[in-house]
């Protein structure tokens, strides 16, 4: 998608007769830095393993959106049970001999979204305690996550870009080649700091 509209060049600094695929490889460019194909509002599927005797995790796309009439960014999800560990006292082995005699460790349950609390902008889900005191291993979820309106900084971010290509004399000499893999070649060049700092807040990290 593009990041800038037509009517808003002037507004951020470009000409008003700048050839829209300026503004479509800039874009595109931004996409590759931020790691994801879109800054839109989009669904992404991730599969997490969960830290020992954690329950949260956090997700790569950020920041997480609620799309109606839905209440919550997960759309769905499902839990991989592991087996009980450094469990002392009869508590511990009951709840060992009670999970082995139902075969829950390695099992797979879908986990209802409603069960799960979310921080829209840290990406952070909090998971349901299972009755048995068993945690996940493994976390498989849908979500969906992105910029329901392009904030300014974006934008901003975006007219920098097409202006540092203008300034960029192989780009001006070749502009009939203004494709995301040719822009690619020059991204050193194109986002600079002050853009990698607008962009900050939306590259994609996976956090391990």
């Amino acid at each position: 998608m593009n990041y800038l509209a037509a009517s808003e060049y002037v507004a951020f600094g470009l000409e008003e007769a700048t050839d829209v695929s300026w503004v479509s490889a800039a874009s595109s460019v931004i996409e590759a830095h931020c790691r994801r194909s879109t800054l839109g509002v989009a669904q992404y599927v991730e599969r997490i393993r969960v830290a020992q005797d954690r329950y949260t995790l956090r997700l790569t796309y950020l920041p997480l959106a609620v799309v109606l009439p839905a209440t919550s960014p997960v759309v769905s999800a499902r839990g991989r049970y592991i087996a009980p560990r450094n469990m002392e006292g009869l508590q511990g082995n009951l709840l060992a001999d009670v999970a082995a005699a139902f075969a829950l460790p390695g099992t797979w349950v879908n986990l209802p979204p409603s069960a799960i609390d979310f921080s829209t902008e840290s990406g952070e889900l909090s998971l349901p305690v299972n009755v048995l005191g068993l945690g996940f291993g493994e976390l498989e979820v849908t979500y969906t996550a992105g910029l329901d309106t392009i904030p300014n900084a974006v934008k901003v971010a975006c007219a920098q870009v097409v202006k540092n290509a203008q300034a960029t004399p192989a780009l001006n000499v070749h502009k009939e080649r203004l494709d995301r893999m040719y822009l690619e070649y020059f991204s050193d060049t194109l986002i600079d700091q002050v853009v990698r700092s607008l962009l900050a807040p939306y590259v994609a990290q996976k956090v391990g």
